[in-house]
């Protein structure tokens, strides 16, 4: 089955850049200050950005990310573990939410 996502798509990510260059430098500059060392350093950054990846379940991001972080030096573990914790909160985050159920249940109750 053909998948809609394919790795060498990534490489266009800056076609956008073709037909609204304005907006699409606006957002490299801040992705690149978001991503250069400050109070957290780079390295660490493409972990977080690995586990964010997953969370949004963005698959070009997985890609990169993943590469990233193994060129940073980061093993497998390291990411499977930034990547538990991103998976813990989102489940966290769908649980939360039972309240809004419970919420409609009292109310027509």
């Amino acid at each position: 089955m053909a998948s809609h996502y394919q790795v060498e798509d990534l490489a266009r990510f800056g076609d956008m850049g073709k037909v609204d260059p304005k907006n699409f430098e606006n957002f490299m500059k801040w992705y690149g200050g978001a991503m250069e060392a400050g109070a957290i350093d780079a390295n660490t950054k493409k972990l977080i950005a690995l586990a964010v990846s997953f969370a949004v379940q963005c698959p070009y991001c997985i890609d990169a990310y993943s590469k990233g972080c193994a060129e940073a030096g980061f093993t497998p573990e390291q990411m499977a573990e930034a990547v538990g914790i991103a998976a813990s909160i989102k489940g966290g985050a769908v649980i939360a939410h039972f309240v809004q159920a419970t919420n409609t249940l009292e109310r027509e109750g």
